[in-house]
């Protein structure tokens, strides 16, 4: 059984089993939440948003139509995500272009994920680093633009 907090406001979506919402989260309708997952305040999460299992999503996150996170994936307080690579004020494009982690990455505290891009498997992302193209899996990345330090052996 999931664990939703009275202050959230959770519209009619999926949340799985275990996953725990706490207060001044925003859902939307469609959103789709695997189990087990920790969605921390003060978080929102759009309606075509696709959430896997065991995640945990901290504090001040926004998760963007089209975005979509697999299993085991940790993001950091503050992280940016963003899906359209072109904003206007009320010119929307016909499909966003949502960001995909894939699953054991971890992204760092108030890093910055341009619309688009795909974290690999396993990949780091360091706190604080604007990563503005793909990041391959196992890869650590920091700075501005985000680059490769290293690889996770």
């Amino acid at each position: 059984m999931s664990f939703i907090h009275p202050l959230a406001d959770v519209a009619d979506c999926t949340i799985g089993d275990g996953t725990k919402v706490w207060q001044f989260v925003v859902i939307l309708k469609g959103a789709k939440i695997g189990q087990d997952c920790n969605i921390c305040a003060q978080t929102l999460i759009e309606g075509d948003v696709i959430v896997g299992d065991r995640v945990t999503v901290k504090s001040g996150v926004q998760l963007w139509d089209g975005t979509r996170v697999e299993d085991d994936v940790f993001i950091g307080p503050n992280v940016t995500l963003t899906n359209d690579p072109y904003p206007r004020s009320k010119e929307y494009p016909e499909k966003f272009s949502g960001v995909v982690i894939e699953s054991h990455a971890s992204i760092g505290a108030n890093a910055t994920l341009l619309p688009g891009i795909t974290i690999g498997k396993s990949a780091m992302v360091g706190a604080g680093a604007v990563v503005t193209k793909n990041v391959p899996a196992g890869a650590v990345v920091t700075g501005n633009p985000a680059k490769v330090i290293r690889y996770i052996d």
